[in-house]
């Protein structure tokens, strides 16, 4: 399994973001929009805060439009044993 973040700030800010959490997982940079809007998650400018399940075969498994930071990992957990994907 793979898991990575995305935002539309540049690299050195998700860099030096990723560094200050001390997160074992990249964030992919698109300050250009480009993926975001593909994705259909731009509102204005801004980037809406969405987690794709994407299978293994790259089908979108589910999608999380409303993501709350506070439980998001417990959320995303909890997602991926509903769908039965494992973490090996």
């Amino acid at each position: 399994m793979a898991y990575f973040a995305a935002s539309c700030d540049d690299v050195e800010t998700n860099t030096k973001f990723a560094e200050s959490l001390e997160l074992d997982y990249p964030i992919l940079s698109d300050p250009e929009r480009e993926v975001a809007e593909a994705y259909g998650i731009l509102k204005g400018k801004n980037a809406s805060r969405v987690t794709f399940f994407i299978g293994k075969d790259g089908k979108i498994l589910y999608i999380d439009n409303k993501v709350s930071a506070r439980s998001h990992g417990a959320d995303v957990a909890a997602k991926l044993k509903e769908l039965g994907v494992d973490e090996g």
